[in-house]
């Protein structure tokens, strides 16, 4: 594109429009040819989504003029290329992640689900308000992504594609308007108490009445500010939930506020009456302080979970075709591009080693710190760190797609289903507003009727005292707390809700291969019929399975050379999950797997098998497949067996079964089961009322996880099972569950204690306030002291 050419499109600019139309893109001033791609450009720009310019591949379409009349900025959104990065396809649906501008509390998250679930074509709304996130699937054939945002904007809040750089600056941004606004507070605050102060305690001596009315003057001039600037944060929120039909924490607070500053200034006026000006400025500036803090804890636990993509770098290694190697960024790379990755350097992307040996860190994923060794077939994922060696990796992801990705959308995901005590939490919090005005309205009635002078100032008090900011902390910022601790432990969690079934769980059933042992198997015994030719049945065995990802299979292909082609074509492979593998050779139907699925009598056989392998139903050899316990099976059955029943359901021989659970804390072990079999235990289970938790690594556990309570896809699972999973390990350590389980008891703990401490207050609060014995002040200091207490209380989980 030469310098005549326009930026937007690549047409050539006019040389009457030369210089005319033009904006800042990457830093630098770009010509346009016309008004409507001047337009198109700035719309990108503005709404964080330069990035397009850098990683297209070709220029955009002529814009036209008319655009300037009635573009909408948010249309930009709906253009497919722009969509490419940030857009995810879930079948007939899509999702996106989006960061959110406006968020002050759990109200407006509450407000923002609501809304949004009553626009049609939008099938789940998730909002993460610690995180200041959602996560939104719809229909693009009955909404576009401009009109979601056009909806968010409608309610007061801005929502962008969320990405980790921009969502820190937003962080930042909000933290920059806090601060300006708290430090108004606090200053004016410190001001306004010294005056009022020296007047409720008579420091000044006695003054006059002019004199009195001048500091009451300067008190109002310094208290101005704070109420509408500092204070406008509520206000905000207040007008959102009334324009939306219903009422939020901010609609008492914007109550008092304003009713305590015009009483104020009337009686300022009047020269007669009470002013509460030091009770405005405190009130504001310390549930600005809540906030603030309740700001900064939620952004220190969204870092642990939400930040993991900063460490994937933004350059990589290109290996071309040709052999010759060039730097380039690593969005740009795709599925099947070859990068180089040199000792000390990180794996810029998720893929399979072809070329190298070298120990990588994956801590960052799985919480373990020890190296761990890639080789030829390995697979990498972006952000782990490879420490000695140089590996040639082919790319199996776009960036978008990588692991560390997934996992972000994973947590956003998790929080869309909510425990029944955040439910109850969130209802009860929007009911107590509403009695809170109701109880409100009485207490002024009644006081006013009783001639009481104090009326106003009683009615302000129940307003400050009970507002539930507090409550509607109490589920949310423990649950978030909980994420991130599990999250740096190498815990996955699709849903936030299976914490709660966790704590119910009596009954773990647990697989045996993969999941009790390390899956890596050894062929320990084998058995030929007579007459055949054991070098030619055992290539038989290794075409068959260098054709499966079961584990079992890398017993018969150890000796093979890496990335060598098997000895025999196999044609019309398939496989029974739970059974074994067919496939046909040279024209003859071979089966090989477990002695029910091949149909052979076991008596036949003088070993104790667990591998058999017929050609055209006629038994050609068999053999024993050992397996050997992970390292810490023993220890972590130990500490599980403490509270649950243990019960291993597996597909392996029931001697094999046997055999390795005779040493384990395991309450019953059965073996030879199908899929289907494995599922119907499970039910028995849950008919006769146990809450069981299943644990399992293989395409054969899906049927069973999907169906337990709680389902645990266990360090190198399947992509089926960890579909099927609420909970994913992404380390090999099966101590990772019991930290697990005592993670979910302190998050229900905690919550418990949330909850109970946000009502207890303002029950015991209430009779005190309706009563009048609770000034306006005092009222300030208890609800704010709430918040802080609540908050606090959740973050001790990131420390334990």
């Amino acid at each position: 594109m030469s310098q005549h050419d326009c930026y937007h499109c690549g047409l050539p600019i006019a040389s009457s429009d030369q210089g005319q139309f033009n904006t800042v893109i990457l830093g630098q001033t770009r010509d346009m040819c016309c008004p409507g791609c001047l337009a198109v450009s700035e719309a990108i720009v503005n709404n964080g989504l330069e990035d397009y310019y850098q990683f297209r591949t070709e220029p955009a379409k002529k814009s036209d003029n008319s655009i300037l009349d009635t573009i909408d900025k948010l249309n930009v959104y709906d253009d497919p290329s722009l969509q490419e990065e940030f857009v995810y396809d879930e079948g007939q649906h899509k999702q996106i992640q989006l960061t959110l501008e406006g968020i002050t509390c759990a109200a407006c998250g509450w407000l923002i689900e609501k809304q949004l679930s009553k626009v049609e074509g939008i099938k789940q709304v998730a909002v993460n308000v610690q995180e200041r996130r959602a996560l939104i699937t719809w229909s693009p054939l009955e909404i576009k992504l401009s009109q979601i945002l056009t909806t968010l904007k409608r309610i007061g809040y801005v929502g962008s594609p969320f990405h980790p750089d921009e969502h820190e600056a937003s962080y930042k941004r909000e933290q920059k308007t806090f601060l300006k606004k708290l430090g108004l507070a606090g200053i004016m605050t410190m001001q306004v108490m010294m005056l009022m102060t020296g007047l409720y305690f008579d420091w000044f001596g006695a003054i006059e009445l002019e004199t009195r009315q001048y500091f009451y003057w300067v008190a109002l001039t310094l208290t101005t500010p704070v109420v509408l600037y500092s204070g406008s944060t509520f206000y905000i929120g207040a007008v959102k939930a009334l324009s939306a039909k219903t009422v939020n924490m901010d609609v008492p607070v914007t109550l008092a506020v304003f009713g305590t500053y015009f009483a104020g200034i009337r009686s300022t006026l009047q020269e007669q009456g009470e002013v509460y000006f030091e009770s405005i400025c405190m009130f504001i500036f310390l549930l600005l302080l809540s906030r603030f803090l309740e700001h900064r804890s939620r952004h220190r636990a969204a870092q642990i979970s939400a930040n993991m993509m900063q460490y994937v770098p933004v350059s990589a290694t290109k290996v071309n075709s040709d052999g010759s190697i060039s730097e380039c960024l690593a969005k740009q790379l795709a599925v099947g591009d070859v990068v180089l990755v040199k000792p000390g350097e990180t794996v810029p992307i998720d893929g399979t080693v072809v070329d190298g040996v070298a120990s990588v860190d994956e801590s960052m994923l799985t919480g373990e710190f020890n190296p761990v060794a890639k080789s030829e077939k390995s697979t990498v994922y972006g952000g782990t760190v490879c420490q000695d060696g140089t590996l040639t990796v082919t790319v199996s992801q776009t960036l978008k797609n990588a692991l560390v990705n997934q996992i972000v959308r994973l947590q956003a995901s998790a929080m869309a289903s909510k425990p029944k005590a955040a439910q109850l939490a969130d209802n009860f919090s929007r009911y107590f507003v509403s009695a809170v005005l109701v109880i409100a309205g009485l207490t002024y009635g009644y006081w006013s009727l009783q001639g009481s002078e104090d009326a106003f100032w009683i009615t302000i008090s129940v307003l400050v005292a009970t507002c539930p900011c507090a409550l509607g902390l109490a589920t949310p910022s423990a649950l978030t707390c909980a994420m991130a601790k599990l999250n740096r432990q190498g815990i996955l969690l699709k849903r936030a809700d299976a914490l709660e079934q966790i704590t119910t769980i009596d009954t773990i059933a647990l697989d045996k291969t993969g999941t009790l042992t390390e899956g890596k198997f050894t062929l320990t015994q084998r058995w030929f019929a007579d007459g055949v030719d054991e070098n030619g049945v055992m290539n038989i065995a290794m075409a068959l399975e260098m054709r499966s990802e079961h584990p079992i299979a890398k017993a018969f292909i150890t000796k093979s050379e890496p990335g060598s082609q098997p000895p025999h074509q196999v044609e019309q492979f398939t496989v029974t999950p739970g059974g074994g593998i067919t496939g046909v050779i040279n024209n003859a139907q071979f089966m090989m797997g477990s002695a029910s699925f091949v149909e052979v009598d076991t008596a036949l056989v003088p070993i104790n098998a667990n591998v058999y392998l017929t050609v055209n139903g006629k038994l050609l050899g068999a053999f024993e497949v050992s397996d050997t316990l992970r390292k810490d099976t023993k220890t972590t059955l130990n500490a599980l067996g403490k509270h649950n029943s243990l019960i291993v359901l597996s597909g392996d021989t029931q001697h094999n079964v046997d055999t390795l659970s005779q040493h384990l804390p395991i309450q019953l072990a059965k073996g030879g089961l199908t899929p289907e079999d494995k599922f119907h235990e499970v039910q028995a289970m849950q008919a006769s009322g146990k809450k069981v938790m299943m644990m399992g690594d293989g395409i054969n556990d899906a049927p069973v996880l999907a169906s337990a309570d709680v389902a645990i896809a266990v360090g190198n699972a399947t992509d089926v099972a960890k579909t099927a999973a609420d909970v994913i390990l992404l380390g090999d350590q099966l101590l990772s569950v019991p930290e697990l389980i005592t993670t979910a008891k302190q998050v229900k703990q905690k919550i418990r204690q949330n909850i109970g401490w946000s009502v207890g207050y303002n029950i015991l609060i209430l009779p005190f306030a309706v009563s009048g014995l609770l000034s306006p002040w005092m009222a300030v200091v208890g609800m704010s002291l709430s918040s802080i207490i609540v908050v606090t209380n959740s973050t001790r989980l990131l420390s334990k």
